[in-house]
């Protein structure tokens, strides 16, 4: 199994910055992608990047230029840097890890950005 935790999040305000951290553990497949997620109260849950462990990256196109998703593989970490937040980014974000082969994926608990004055 993948066991997710992940930081981060907290209060911040509208046009701040934040960065939100998850580090995997357990059996990690070399051939993996992780990313992020979010969810608004009252909405589905919304795919926001995604990176392969070769480097290869993916985003929606609601945050392209806003959001940078990395990885540390040695640290078995990815991270997702936010600028100019708004009020709308409120969210609570997850963190997801799958093996690229097995086609299993694993969640982290969510952490919770609130974008307020």
């Amino acid at each position: 199994q993948v066991q997710l935790v992940e930081s981060g999040g907290t209060l911040v305000q509208p046009g701040g910055s934040l960065r939100l951290s998850c580090v995997a553990s357990g059996s990690i497949f070399s051939n993996n992608v992780m990313g992020w997620y979010r969810q608004a109260p009252g909405k589905e849950r919304e795919f926001l990047a995604r990176t392969h462990s070769s480097g290869a990256t993916n985003y929606a196109d609601s945050v392209k230029g806003r959001f940078t998703i990395s990885r540390d593989n040695a640290k078995n970490t990815v991270y997702l840097q936010m600028i100019r937040l708004q009020p709308e980014d409120t969210a609570v974000y997850y963190c997801f890890f799958s093996g690229v082969v097995q086609g299993y994926q694993y969640w982290g608990q969510g952490t919770q950005v609130t974008v307020s004055s």
